[in-house]
């Protein structure tokens, strides 16, 4: 089988740091000029990203500390695969119930992205919930700090427009749908 000549041939690889929800690895490489070198990326599972939509069209958005920003910040529904999901969308209804206390009755995939593959091997699977209503309680993490609100897509698109959501998860989601529905 053929190799691309832009491909980086890896002559090693060990996990530098482990943490829970990621590993950050160090390969030794051979680029196509033949020159050896290190290459540092994070490995983590594969995540699901959910844009939930209440009856009434409203986005259900969260808004959650986050400790690298330092500040709260708005985005959607996301979590990371189990080992043993082998449904995608069993793991987004998951993370929905359980980061927002909302289920929905359908559910479909809108998009799969690498969100930062110079830097990190994570894929993202985003999904769009519709008809999403508050049947429980939130099923937090010790390490989440989140409050659900559901929003106007209207404000919510606007308040992407203007800057004020700086989450690229959200940001995609909302950007993808959004094309999605005017090409249809």
């Amino acid at each position: 089988m053929p190799t691309d000549p832009l491909a980086w041939e890896t002559t090693d690889r060990e996990v530098a740091y482990t943490c829970p929800g990621f590993d950050i690895v160090n390969e030794s490489v051979r680029l196509p000029d033949g020159t050896e070198t290190d290459f540092d990326y994070l490995s983590e599972p594969s995540s699901v990203c959910i844009l939930p939509f209440t009856p009434d069209g409203d986005v259900v958005c969260i808004d959650e500390w986050r400790q690298a920003v330092a500040r709260v910040n708005r985005g959607l529904p996301v979590g990371g695969t189990e080992p043993d999901d082998t449904d995608l969308e069993a793991a987004a209804r998951r993370e929905l119930r359980e980061e927002t206390g909302y289920e929905a009755d359908r559910m479909e995939p809108l998009v799969t992205v690498e969100p930062a593959n110079g830097i990190a091997d994570s894929v993202l699977h985003v999904f769009v919930a519709e008809d999403c209503q508050p049947t429980a309680e939130q099923e937090l993490d010790h390490n989440e700090s989140i409050r659900v609100e559901p929003v106007a897509f209207e404000t919510v698109l606007e308040s992407l427009l203007a800057g004020d959501i700086r989450d690229g998860r959200l940001a995609l989601a909302l950007s993808y749908y959004q094309l999605q529905e005017e090409t249809e």
